[in-house]
């Protein structure tokens, strides 16, 4: 997102970030809620700093990571789309600070501010393919392959802001929730993937260039899909 403006060019970061009637500018400290499942679906979201999950629960109390998500990402956009509830749970990963946007606002700037409705199209057409990304990845990858890609998702390899290869602070539950796994057989490629110089895993995790290689080269698998 990040560009040098022209004059007269539309100005993306001081859009999204200035202060305005319907607009609240808000920090949130790792682990605090910022919406949750059910909730009225009454403001859309975005991310100037941190990492969000998503995260969904089924009636019989089962849950799933749907989404981890970073800076200039959008969240809670539904609620555009006739969303009237809330059909995930928004928790801060890390400390973040998020602009949160009235859908009455968002509404009125997209059909005024020629900007700013060619910027969320452009996210939403990167979302519907990265949703459609994760199904074949559900459906025909390994869940070392999975956890791979999901790795270096978190990491932000193949983005235009370029890679943060050292991951905020995330739990292999949370690994194991995203990629439809257990805990165990998350810690067990970890380790793997740190024995082969992929990741440096202590504390934090490092995420070389070399799990991208693997990732690229690697056939895909339909076996391996013990859970």
């Amino acid at each position: 997102m990040k560009q040098t403006k022209k004059k007269g060019e539309f100005d993306l970061n001081t859009f999204l970030t200035k202060k305005a009637e319907g607009r609240a500018l808000g920090k949130y400290a790792a682990n605090r809620t910022i919406y949750s499942q059910g909730d009225l679906a009454v403001s859309v979201f975005y991310i100037i700093k941190g990492k969000v999950k998503l995260r969904v629960t089924s009636e019989e109390g089962r849950e799933a990571v749907v989404a981890i998500l970073g800076s200039d990402d959008f969240f809670g956009e539904g609620c555009m789309d006739r969303e009237a509830l809330r059909l995930s749970t928004a928790t801060a990963l890390t400390d973040c600070t998020i602009m949160k946007i009235s859908k009455a606002e968002f509404s009125r700037e997209i059909q005024t501010e020629k900007g700013f409705s060619e910027f969320f199209i452009s996210h939403l057409l990167i979302r519907s393919g990265q949703i459609q990304a994760d199904l074949v990845d559900q459906l025909f990858n390994s869940s070392e392959r999975r956890l791979a890609r999901t790795l270096l998702l978190l990491a932000n390899f193949g983005k235009d802001s370029g890679p943060e290869p050292v991951l905020a602070k995330i739990s292999q539950e949370t690994l194991a929730e995203m990629i439809g796994t257990t805990r165990s057989r998350v810690n067990h490629f970890m380790n793997k993937f740190r024995r082969l110089g992929f990741i440096d895993y202590n504390g934090h995790i490092e995420v070389h260039r070399s799990l991208l290689n693997m990732v690229l080269h690697e056939k895909p698998e339909i076996k391996d899909r013990a859970i």
